[in-house]
């Protein structure tokens, strides 16, 4: 296990998150240390639910049916049209062939709980909120994965499928789907595994398939086993389901921009960050055009809002009178979504990111306006996966994930410095620390003549420093150089476990994974999941 704190580029506020969420709880008001307090929360959720259960069902099981959902999914479904049924959620963006890995390890967390809280005697069924409203296409077109080499591959979809301002989820594949599908399968190893693997991306990801069912086919045939429920919030019927809170969202916007702008700067005066930028000026929800594309509607100086589609201008009332009659012409912004997604289901917790954790800071105040129960946030499942010629190469050389983190110079250095070239390296510091000593009884000594003598010498010490530390790097280049092979087996373990100075599970698809154990692999990972542990988790396969 490794402590965030040792990661770099983690936030204040999410650290302070991890460390006591209970101490935060002016910023999350419903927060919990640990999954074991949240039965406790189940009789308020339950009293606060105002969807239609049949209605809700209905549709989840319409669409998860039409995504080749398991019978197990299917009941689990069954199970949540009974009025004590609660669901832990998580969500991700509907991303190529699946995503990072951390999409994995959210859905398995939701569904991990689920099962936690199932066993203490409460019905609770793992719910995957696919965020297919989102717009930036760009985002989630690409697919980065290890290749047969052992280095750092991507496979991309066309950014021409996608019209401007079209929610992802309704981009439709054409025949050139069929490139990145060959492209990933043909530089990925060939294993007993491959033709499985290909069976799965092909059934899932083709030509005439919206993009959200695509990815919704594959998490399906990926986790089919574990009954997870998928939803698609574009779904028409969700929509009615949601007319209410967008209504109220957009008849209350002036209050919960306020609300927002107040909350930024409380988490600022705290010393926190606000991780999205509010204004009093905006609008919880987008309005969509006759294409499908959506639009931010911004407040004018006459108390209306506009959007720069139609520059026409609608009052707050007017607004919520039309998100009542016309649902599907609009979406909810970042600030609302958890909160529509709350209002159709009773969630007893959700599975999020370091950034979701620090959205649901803000967003806490927007549940407060729309006089809805806070929903807890819990860190979801954090794990670099380590396979075996990895470790070995790690073994060898005596280094860690940690060492990844200073960079490559770093760890070539000290693989240099304690393995290839320990002898060199050693009179290099010699060398050093013989120099230093020299100098420092000569600068004593001219200390005492004369004060600028010394500090001339100081002057000339930094430049030798510079030369001999100038030199070290090159004697340290020149053998890896020498080790061609060392040299590529480091590479490739930072291809692998630190891709481009970032978390493995931020980068690599589970395709790596699946081309060379099979759907084992997704089994492994949900056994390594611990509710328990807030810490990053390294699992040895």
């Amino acid at each position: 296990m490794l402590s965030f704190e040792r990661i770099p580029q983690q936030t204040r506020l999410f650290l302070d998150y991890l460390r006591d969420p209970i101490a935060l709880r002016r910023f999350y008001p419903e927060a919990v240390r640990y999954h074991y307090d949240l039965p406790a929360r189940a009789e308020r959720v339950l009293a606060s639910q105002q969807t239609n259960r049949s209605e809700l069902c209905d549709a989840l099981e319409r669409m998860n049916r039409a995504w080749g959902a398991s019978e197990k999914t299917v009941a689990n479904i069954r199970l949540l049209r009974e009025a004590d049924c609660l669901a832990v959620v998580s969500g991700q963006q509907a991303g190529l062939f699946g995503g990072p890995l951390y999409t994995i390890y959210k859905a398995l967390s939701a569904v991990k709980l689920g099962e936690c809280l199932s066993q203490r005697g409460m019905k609770a069924v793992p719910v995957f909120w696919m965020a297919t409203e989102d717009h930036d296409f760009e985002e989630v077109a690409t697919a980065e994965f290890i290749n047969r080499d052992c280095a750092l591959d991507r496979a991309r979809v066309p950014l021409d499928m996608h019209q401007d301002g079209l929610p992802v989820g309704r981009v439709t594949l054409d025949e050139r789907i069929n490139d990145p599908t060959n492209n990933l399968l043909k530089a990925l190893p060939q294993t007993e595994f491959s033709d499985e693997l290909e069976k799965l991306l092909r059934e899932a990801y083709r030509p005439r398939q919206k993009y959200g069912d695509a990815f919704a086919r594959l998490m399906t045939r990926l986790l089919n086993r574990y009954g997870l429920i998928l939803l698609d919030p574009l779904d028409a019927q969700l929509k009615k389901l949601a007319a209410p809170l967008y209504s109220e969202a957009a008849r209350r916007a002036p209050e919960i921009a306020t609300a927002l702008l107040n909350r930024s700067r409380e988490l600022e005066q705290a010393g926190y960050h606000a991780q999205v930028a509010a204004s009093e000026n905006s609008f919880p929800l987008f309005l969509h055009d006759d294409s499908g594309a959506r639009h931010a509607l911004v407040r004018t100086e006459g108390d209306k809002y506009q959007a720069k589609a139609d520059g026409g201008e609608h009052s707050a009332e007017e607004l919520s009178a039309r998100a009542l009659r016309e649902p599907e012409r609009f979406s909810p912004n970042v600030t609302l979504r958890a909160v529509v997604q709350d209002y159709l289901l009773p969630t007893i917790a959700y599975y999020g990111g370091s950034a979701e954790i620090a959205y649901f800071a803000q967003t806490a105040e927007v549940y407060r306006a729309l006089n809805r129960p806070v929903t807890p946030i819990l860190h979801r499942a954090s794990m670099t996966m380590v396979e075996k010629h990895t470790w070995r190469t790690l073994e060898r050389y005596n280094i860690g994930l940690t060492d990844f983190f200073a960079g490559p110079d770093h760890v070539i250095s000290r693989v240099v410095a304690e393995h290839l070239g320990k002898e060199t390296s050693a009179a290099f510091d010699h060398t050093a620390s013989s120099f230093h000593s020299e100098l420092d009884a000569l600068q004593e000594k001219l200390r005492h003549v004369d004060p600028t003598l010394a500090a001339a010498l100081e002057k000339g010490r930094r430049k030798i420093n510079y030369q001999i530390d100038g030199l070290r790097t090159r004697f340290q280049r020149a053998q890896m150089a020498r080790d061609e092979a060392v040299h590529r087996q480091l590479m490739r373990a930072f291809d692998l476990l630190y891709p481009e100075k970032t978390l493995q599970e931020r980068r690599i698809n589970i395709t790596s994974l699946w081309a060379r154990h099979g759907r084992y692999v997704v089994d492994w990972i949900f056994d390594a999941i611990d509710l328990g542990s807030h810490d990053h988790h390294i699992v040895y396969l």
